[in-house]
């Protein structure tokens, strides 16, 4: 299978989604990637980053149900797709298999 390569950014909105799971729209991975990030994060970036992701297949998306909050607006929903389930374990294995394969005597040559 042909990988398909995320930025920085679309990797942590992605991996957003799965946390958030079905409570996933623009708002509520914006707040959640602040939290866990510390980062601040502007919703029209995670926006742009969740529609780069749906033409990549990585997500879908659908309209949920009109809210009182919202002022009756609907919000756009997302999930990660089986594809970008596949995409995220490709990313953990890879990220795993290159922290290990890093000597051990590097950490402890590192500055404090």
């Amino acid at each position: 299978m042909k990988r398909t390569y995320l930025g920085e950014f679309e990797e942590i909105v992605l991996l957003t989604v799965a946390i958030l799971q079905d409570k996933a729209y623009g708002v509520s991975i914006t707040e959640e990637i602040e939290q866990q990030t510390g980062r601040s994060v502007s919703v029209s970036a995670v926006h742009a980053a969740l529609h780069r992701l749906e033409e990549k297949g990585m997500v879908s998306s659908w309209m949920g149900e009109a809210t009182a909050e919202r002022g009756g607006r609907r919000k756009r929903m997302f999930v990660v797709s089986a594809l970008g389930n596949r995409t995220l374990d490709e990313i953990r294995l890879l990220r795993n298999r290159m922290w290990e394969a890093i000597p051990l005597h590097i950490f402890s040559t590192l500055p404090v």
